[in-house]
């Protein structure tokens, strides 16, 4: 990193690349409010393509993405199903509920899914008026940095085809799980209705997602889109990195992630091996998530709880220039992107150990 900081809490602190830099510079723009920014026009058409769908629609962020993708599926009362603690149902300030007037039913998962006979007994088709009908299922791929494989994806589909809604499919590290499984992104949505994914997080873009689906459903996002005030004039300014970082070959960003995905893995099996280190097994990293907790037991440590353990372990991080969050529970996250090397994965080893070593921790008996 060119800073003193090793900052690994989230890959949404990325920098554009200096070729993402010089095409935002150079961009050819017009009005993406009158459609006539060939830059989005040409990100728009090369994410369609590149997911196997019809059209697209640039958004600010992911979450627009989420909302106005539910805006243009659900009607007012309709139900969600999504699962518990995933990006939609716990993360995006209830905005199906506030801008959509959607209802969400949380489902409970095993390892980041939701159980395809649970979905179908959740099922609610409307007969009863005490209750909101299902419209729409909603997918988080990769969920929690883990990638759901394209059979289940497919299982899912058909649960909502069956009963007769769509899927939505957020796939803000989309790109991360298929190349964590090694498939093309399209297969693990082939049979999605709609579709995001960020820019702006491991394809180190500076702004924006997108949207994909058929023509239909995204000429009424673009509706909600502007509803939300979403609606940007020479945004082509922005689509110009989004155009670089789904490049094939050196300069697109798909195909590093897998050097994030390696680099995760080597500081997991790091943290595995040290003492007071909890609830990660390197095996199950498979993205850019590193996702464990400090529970350390005997000296010390045994006068707090892992609440405390935590903040003062983070703290003590910070303190030497590695930067990490909580997570829910007492869990603590470290995740990999563009801009993090090998160098700073083996300092930020070596710091998490003096850290442990400071905060009085012995081996946990977890």
């Amino acid at each position: 990193m060119s800073s003193g900081h090793i900052d690994l809490r989230s890959d949404t602190v990325t920098q554009p690349t200096p070729t993402m830099r010089s095409a935002m510079a150079a961009a050819e723009l017009g009005d993406d409010v009158f459609g006539d920014d060939p830059t989005v026009n040409a990100l728009e058409a090369r994410a369609a393509e590149l997911l196997g769908k019809e059209a697209a629609l640039f958004v600010a962020s992911g979450t627009m993405g989420n909302l106005v993708s539910v805006m243009a599926h659900v009607p007012r009362g309709g139900e969600i199903l999504a699962a518990v603690g995933s990006h939609h149902a716990a993360w995006e300030a209830g905005g199906h509920a506030v801008a959509a007037g959607a209802a969400l039913r949380a489902m409970p998962t095993t390892d980041g899914r939701m159980s395809l006979d649970d979905l179908r007994a959740a099922w609610r088709d409307g007969s009863d008026a005490h209750f909101a009908a299902t419209a729409l299922i909603v997918v988080e791929n990769a969920t929690g940095g883990q990638p759901l494989d394209a059979a289940y994806m497919a299982g899912v589909a058909a649960v909502a085809h069956e009963r007769s809604v769509p899927l939505h499919v957020d796939g803000a590290r989309l790109f991360d799980a298929a190349v964590a499984l090694e498939v093309p992104a399209a297969e693990l949505v082939r049979d999605a209705d709609t579709v995001t994914f960020c820019l702006s997080k491991g394809l180190a873009c500076p702004v924006g997602s997108v949207v994909v689906g058929q023509v239909d459903v995204i000429e009424r996002a673009w509706r909600a889109r502007k509803l939300l005030g979403g609606g940007m004039r020479q945004a082509g300014v922005l689509a110009a990195a989004g155009l670089i970082a789904l490049r094939d070959g050196p300069d697109g960003m798909i195909g590093r992630l897998a050097d994030d995905h390696h680099r995760a893995r080597r500081l997991a099996e790091a943290l595995a091996g040290m003492p007071g280190i909890a609830g990660l097994d390197p095996a199950t990293v498979r993205t850019n998530f590193v996702v464990f907790r400090v529970a350390g037991t005997g000296g010390p440590a045994t006068r707090l709880s892992e609440t405390e353990q935590r903040e003062r372990f983070l703290a003590t991080l910070a303190a030497e220039g590695v930067l990490m969050v909580p997570y829910p529970g007492t869990a603590i996250r470290a995740v990999t992107h563009y801009g993090i090397d090998d160098a700073d994965i083996e300092r930020t080893i070596s710091a998490c150990a003096r850290a442990l070593e400071a905060c009085g921790i012995a081996p946990s008996m977890v």
